[in-house]
Parts: structure tokens; sequence; C-alpha cells
């Protein structure tokens, strides 16, 4: 294969890696309704590429369960069901302690300052009522202790786990009671990372997503 060939292939994945990202998060998101056809011509329109990478995304898509390929009918939304949330959240809840537990390990001072420095901000958009905020320094909270736990592959799976259920979290932490409960719980994740107390940690990590999941069945989010 020639070096512009092997350019332009590349190019066409990351071209068919883009458009998987976007198509998903709006799966997730809930721009599409449960069993709504995603039609390849509009979405290359709306997107300004061809149908090819949109084609190869949905097959993706596909794989992981997102959307259904009908032969001769096209590709609809599968989207994620209530049953859905409450099996990721479980699973999640033990992974979560796994990986507070390695954080323990393996974090460094800079790493629990930044940790920290989250929450302190959080407090402080808790009190403006800055939803959006909240989420995305919920989102860094976890990412950052998966990145401690120093496993790639708790890493992806954790951080998969949290997209897939960022429509109920955003609906969660929009409740600032809620939110601010869910720092308390972070904080004393933290200090027990901080302590280097493996056991207390991976408790209270579990523990903090069986509240979520509480609080989502009682709010009905």
């Amino acid at each position: 294969m020639e070096a512009n060939e092997l350019h332009k292939e590349s190019d066409k994945y990351s071209l068919t890696g883009r458009v998987f990202q976007r198509l998903r998060t709006d799966i997730l998101v809930g721009k599409y309704a449960n069993n709504e056809e995603m039609k390849e011509n509009t979405i290359a329109t709306d997107l300004g590429v061809s149908r090819t990478p949109v084609r190869e995304a949905l097959r993706q898509l596909e794989l992981e369960g997102l959307v259904k390929i009908i032969p001769n009918r096209g590709a609809f939304v599968n989207g994620i069901t209530e049953k859905d949330i409450q099996d990721i959240y479980v699973i999640r809840s033990y992974l979560e302690g796994v990986s507070a537990r390695w954080a323990c390990e393996n974090m460094t001072e800079e790493a629990l300052n930044e940790l920290e420095e989250i929450i302190y901000l959080t407090d402080y958009h808790i009190q403006k009522k800055n939803a959006e905020q909240i989420v995305e320094l919920d989102s860094k909270f976890h990412e950052a202790i998966y990145k401690a736990s120093s496993s790639r592959i708790l890493d992806h799976v954790l951080t998969d786990f949290h997209q897939y259920v960022q429509r109920v979290r955003k609906k969660s932490l929009s409740d600032f009671e809620r939110a601010k409960m869910s720092n308390q719980e972070h904080k004393v994740i933290v200090e027990a990372i901080r302590n280097k107390n493996a056991d207390e940690a991976e408790r209270l990590a579990h523990e903090h997503i069986i509240q979520t999941i509480f609080s989502h069945t009682t709010r009905g989010l």
C-alpha cells in the first residue's frame, strides 16, 4: 500500500471513529427515540460526510447493541432500557470499588490534590446551581480514579459505563440535594484513598454507586 493510500485509510478510520462517537453520544443522551430509524443520507448530510463512514459507524453501533440493522429496511435504535441502566449501575458499583482499591496503591500526591480541587469546585457550582459544570466535574472525579487504578482495561470499561448512563447522571445531579450528597461521598472516598485504606475506599466507592441507583429508582429518573 502506497504512503498516500495509508494516509487516506487512516483518515477514513479516524472519520468513521468521529462519526461513531457522535452518533453514540446522540443515542445515549436521547436525541434518537427507541426504534427510530437512523437514515444514512440524513445523518451524512447533517454531519457533512459521505454515507461510507456513516454506514461503518452504524455497523460498530450494532456491535455495541445500540443499533439493530435490518436487511433491506435500515438501521434502528435499540437504545438503553431501564433494565440496562440498573444492570450497568450494579456492575459498575463493584468495578468502582475495585478501581478505588487499586487507586490506593497508585495515587500520587498530585492526583489527590486534583481530586480535592474537583470536590472544592463542585461545592462552588452546587451553591451556584450550575448543573452542567457539576456533571462535568463528576466525570472528571471518576475518570481521575479510573486513571489512578493503573488498569487500562478497568479504565476503558468504567469510562464506557459512565457514558452509557450519562442521561441518568445529568438528571440525578441536577437535583442539587443529591449532588451535594454525592460530593460528600466523593470527599470520604478521597480521604480513604489518601490514608491508603483500601478496604474502606472500596466499600465507600461501591456504596456511592449504590446510592445513585437508589436515587434513580426512588425519583424515577
